[in-house]
């Protein structure tokens, strides 16, 4: 088991940053692949960031990548997504989830832990 909260979501006009934090507590954080999905009014929950259990490898949606990071430290279990360039069409309710057995690469937006979630919205 592990539980997962969200901070440092906002109000950011587009073409600004944030960066969102999630501290996990629970046994074992450095064998779970963290991850970062995100859900509109309205839509369906996407996936946006994934990392592995050391930290070495990264997997982005194509909306996000080349604009968001996703990191962790797993001394502090803690896992980061810095948010840049941000655009109107990111406004949504940022989650982080944590999977035991997930692949790396997937899109899926079906992890096992998840938090309450983070409330981002970008203005134009």
């Amino acid at each position: 088991q592990v539980q997962l909260v969200e901070s440092g979501g906002g109000l950011v006009q587009a073409g600004g940053s944030l960066r969102l934090s999630c501290a996990a507590s629970g046994r074992m954080f450095n064998t779970y692949v963290m991850g970062w999905c995100r859900q509109a009014p309205g839509k369906e929950r996407e996936f946006v960031a994934a990392i592995t259990y050391g930290g070495g490898s990264t997997f982005y949606a194509a909306s996000v990548k080349g604009r968001f990071t996703i990191s962790r430290d797993n001394a502090k279990n803690t896992v980061y997504l810095q948010m840049n360039s941000l655009k109107p069409e990111d406004t949504a309710l940022y989650y982080c989830a944590a999977d035991s057995t997930r692949p790396l690469r997937s899109i899926k937006p079906d992890f096992d832990y998840w938090g309450q979630g983070t409330q981002v919205t970008v203005s134009s």
